[in-house]
This record gives C-alpha cells, sequence and structure tokens, in this order.
C-alpha cells in the first residue's frame, strides 16, 4: 500500500477491510502470538491503563505482525508490527479493527503517550528503509512507534509466569513502579462504597475551597459517570476562558480566580496517592493554551 494523505489512507484501510471479509479471512486474528486482547486489558489494567478500549486496541494494533507495513518506502516484509505511525494506529483501530472510522489523532495523548512514559511503547523513524530509535527528525512523517520488546515479552508471557514476568518488568522503571501502585490503589477504591468520593469532593470545596481559597470560584465539580459536563458548567467555563478540546482531562474540582486569573485543582482521593502526573500535565497545558497565568494543585 501506499499512503501520501489522510483520505488515502483512509479509502486504502477501508479497502483491505473489504478485501478480507470478501476472502473469508479473519479481518483481525483474535490473537498474535497467543495474545488476546483479554490478555492487553490484564496487563494494562496493572497499569492503570486498561480502562480505555482505545488504549487496549492501540496496544493489541502494535501486536500485528500479519499485516504488512503502511509506510510506502518501508523494505519489502516489513509488518506493522515494526513501526507504525500515529495515524496508522488510528485507522488500525478505527477502521480495521472496529469497522468504522479512523480514531481522532488528538486522542493519541491517551492511547500512545501513557504507554510511552511506561516504556511499553518506543518511537521509531524510517530513515533510509530502516527503522532507527527515537524521533531526530521533527514532525517527520515517518515518525512511528512500536512495542518495546522486554514489554512484549510480558503480553506473551504465560498465565502462571505473568506476574512475576510483569514484576520484574516493572521493578524496573520509577514510573512504572508508580502506575503500577496507582493500578492497585484504584482497585481497592473501587471495592469501595463510591459515595465516599462523592462526600469527600463536597467537604473539599466546603471546608478546603472556603478556608484556603476564598478568592477563587467553582467553575467545575466531577462527582458523577457518564456526561459530566453541564451546559451550566460549560457556561462557567466559558466565563472564564476555559475551551475545552478533546482530549482535555477534567480534576474534581476546578477553580478560577479571577483577579489573578489563575486556575485551581482539587483531586479527591479516598485512599494513599496524589494528583495523576498524566492529568497534572494535561490540566497545565490547558491552562497555558487558554491564556491563564498559571495553575495549582492540591490533592484532598
Amino acid at each position: 500500500m501506499s499512503f501520501y494523505t489522510a483520505s488515502v489512507l483512509h479509502d486504502d484501510v477501508a479497502t483491505l477491510r473489504a478485501e478480507r471479509l470478501k476472502s473469508g479471512t479473519s479481518i483481525v486474528p483474535l490473537s498474535f502470538h497467543g495474545v488476546t486482547k483479554a490478555r492487553v486489558k490484564q496487563v494494562l489494567d496493572k497499569l492503570g491503563l486498561g480502562n480505555r478500549p482505545d488504549n487496549v486496541d492501540a496496544v493489541y494494533a502494535l501486536l500485528d505482525d500479519e499485516t504488512l507495513s503502511w509506510f510506502p518506502s518501508a523494505p519489502k516484509g516489513t509488518k506493522f508490527s515494526d513501526g507504525a505511525s500515529t495515524a496508522h494506529i488510528g485507522c488500525h483501530v478505527g477502521i480495521l479493527q472496529r469497522g468504522g472510522g479512523k480514531l481522532d489523532r488528538e486522542g493519541r495523548d491517551y492511547w500512545i503517550k501513557p504507554m510511552r512514559e511506561v516504556g511499553g511503547v518506543e518511537p521509531v523513524t524510517l530513515i533510509d528503509s530502516v527503522f532507527v530509535a527515537g524521533h531526530p527528525i521533527a514532525k517527520s512523517g515517518n515518525s512511528a512507534y512500536r512495542l518495546n520488546t522486554d514489554f512484549k515479552a510480558v503480553l506473551r508471557a504465560s498465565a502462571d509466569q505473568l506476574e512475576r514476568k510483569f514484576a520484574a518488568w516493572a521493578s524496573q522503571d520509577a514510573i512504572r513502579r508508580r502506575r503500577e501502585h496507582q493500578a492497585k490503589v484504584e482497585e481497592e477504591a473501587r471495592k469501595r462504597v463510591d459515595s465516599g468520593h462523592s462526600q469527600l469532593i463536597a467537604d473539599s470545596v466546603v471546608h478546603y475551597v472556603k478556608r484556603f481559597l476564598p478568592e477563587y470560584e467553582v467553575l467545575y465539580i466531577d462527582d458523577g459517570d457518564g456526561d459530566r459536563i453541564t451546559d451550566e458548567d460549560k457556561k462557567r467555563l466559558t466565563g472564564a476562558g476555559i475551551t475545552l478540546q478533546l482530549g482535555d482531562a477534567m480534576p474534581d474540582v476546578l477553580l478560577w480566580n479571577k483577579k489573578t486569573d489563575r486556575l485551581w485543582v482539587i483531586e479527591a482521593v479516598t485512599s494513599d496517592g496524589e494528583v495523576d502526573f498524566h492529568k497534572v500535565e494535561q490540566l497545565t497545558k490547558l491552562a497555558k493554551r487558554c491564556g491563564k497565568k498559571g495553575i495549582d494543585f492540591t490533592t484532598t
């Protein structure tokens, strides 16, 4: 396949899916070397990353060593798993796996970046028909990603060896250990009565904000599931100059000081832990993008 534009890529992947359907072959195998989506989710759950289907499917796409590479300059026989761009992964998940439209590339902060931070996915670039480590050329059309060899070994571990291999892999990196810890804490928290979290958010607004942040006004409170941003929330956010985009993280409580034009975030945690580092980064980006003077964080 030769892809030069996003539309051509989309159409060619859709054609590939149709061809596989017509031929009676599996569009996407139920496993790659014995690794199923269930196994991928099992491992990602240990990192607190398995709750988003996009994350699971993106990792599963990078296991695909049956589909040929979608880079036109890749050597003959190069597989998708050797290196795939953000657009490639988005099309693999959205079109090939799900039969719909490609994933929005802005979502990569959720289905690529966290996996890069823990070392499960590594950046590569196709240069002179060879994938080299890293992204040495800024904004190159040949920038790609692949699964780290050690992480693939964890995914492929037998059932009786999985815990041991995951523990050994996680212990090699501080961020992995932190994510593993956070995942365990979150799992324990889910076993508890959920009203405790909602009460803690309410107490944070009533007691902490009143005492320590009297000049801040509440823009948004997240104490539910599903579509969490109401029309009233949108009005307050707009009034404070906050414009939300796909992929923006939302905290338990978001506050704004009109005088200083600074934001303040409160994250309510019912067990040990602190504000998730990825959320801190995302919210800091939001503040800068919206022209705020700064943003601060409190864990209650």
